[in-house]
């Protein structure tokens, strides 16, 4: 008899649900809605593995409808943030992510965040499309240079280093803030003050951890350059976004660029950052590439593979082997940035 295996979406890119399909039972939300786990919580009786996206919540509730026959949650995403680990660790199911596959995309998007907000693009096309480019003046849609300026890493793991390796193009002095990472070729390492007050541009690339979440709030804000650009692709709650946008508003910041946010998805009932002129956002797209997603698809459903043969996960999350009753200490801020 086939293993039963819950995935929470229909439709995910790329053959790894079809590969998934030849060798187990596979049952999926049929909603078009984000699934909450009382929505899954009868697919997932008898489930042997749960295929779910970054923000899907896997609680304690859903873990317990699937009953003692499930083994992984494997997430097609970096992040892990809406798991509840412990939980998972004290009923001996094994969580996994998709580390290594979507770091190059993701520092793509974030470097365009950083041209776009730097240089006020966003203001510039909706200029256009709204029909009011009717005159050439010298001080229209003035932005700020990327090339020669400072940009300041939080999080120095796969995608802070590959939003590093794209800044030499442009000539710009990196700087990073990680507990895990010592200076190397493209980067100095330095402390939070001296980041925040020296770097032109302030990325994110950290996990959503209680020692991330609203790492940035007023205060940090406070500390940035009045002409310093604000870039998130890791996690919306690690910035606050009610600081961020008085900031955006009295030019305590110059601009942001936002790929993350605290509630996601939003629906019609928009961030007010979203109608902000000097802040550019997009729906959660950082690793949004045909290919890459493809890739994550695949590496969720390799996980869940090895797991149900007996076999350990290909890339465990922190702590995501962990035994019943394990201890884990909490993570300092760093390293490991989350899409």
């Amino acid at each position: 008899m086939k293993q039963r295996v819950l995935t929470t979406r229909a439709a995910l890119p790329g053959g790894g649900i079809a590969r998934l399909a030849s060798h187990a039972e596979v049952v999926a939300w049929p909603g078009t809605s984000k699934p909450e786990p009382r929505d899954l919580a009868e697919l997932a009786k008898g489930a042997s593995a749960v295929l779910a996206l970054g923000n899907d919540r896997v609680d304690a509730a859903l873990l317990d409808a699937a009953g003692p026959t499930l083994q992984v949650v494997a997430l097609a995403s970096m992040g892990y943030d809406a798991v509840d680990r412990d939980a998972a660790a004290e009923r001996g199911v094994v969580v996994t992510h998709t580390p290594g596959v979507l770091a190059e995309t993701t520092a793509d998007l974030t470097f365009a965040l950083i041209l776009m907000a730097r240089r006020r693009l966003g203001a510039a096309r909706d200029s256009l499309a709204a029909g009011q480019w009717g005159l050439f003046r010298m001080d229209d849609y003035l932005g700020l240079d990327v090339h020669g300026a400072t940009l300041g890493l939080i999080g120095y793991g796969q995608i802070g280093r590959a939003v590093a390796r794209r800044s030499q193009g442009f000539g710009m002095r990196v700087i990073h803030h990680d507990p895990y990472a010592p200076d190397d070729a493209l980067s100095t390492s330095v402390d939070l003050p001296t980041l925040l007050a020296e770097a032109d541009v302030v990325s994110l690339h950290v996990p959503l951890t209680p020692q991330t979440r609203h790492l940035i709030g007023a205060a940090e804000l406070a500390a940035m350059k009045p002409t310093a650009t604000l870039v998130s692709t890791s996690r919306g709650g690690v910035v606050d976004e009610d600081a961020l946008l008085r900031a955006l508003r009295d030019g305590s910041i110059h601009s942001a660029g936002l790929d993350v946010y605290e509630r996601e998805p939003m629906g019609e009932e928009l961030s007010p950052l979203v109608a902000e002129p000097h802040a550019v956002t997009l729906p959660h797209i950082g690793s949004a590439t045909e290919a890459t997603r493809a890739a994550m698809v695949d590496l969720a459903v390799d996980n869940i593979q090895d797991v149900l043969a007996g076999g350990p996960a290909r890339t465990p999350i922190p702590g995501g082997e962990a035994t019943p009753g394990q201890d884990r200490a909490p993570r300092p801020v760093g390293g490991r940035g989350a899409r």
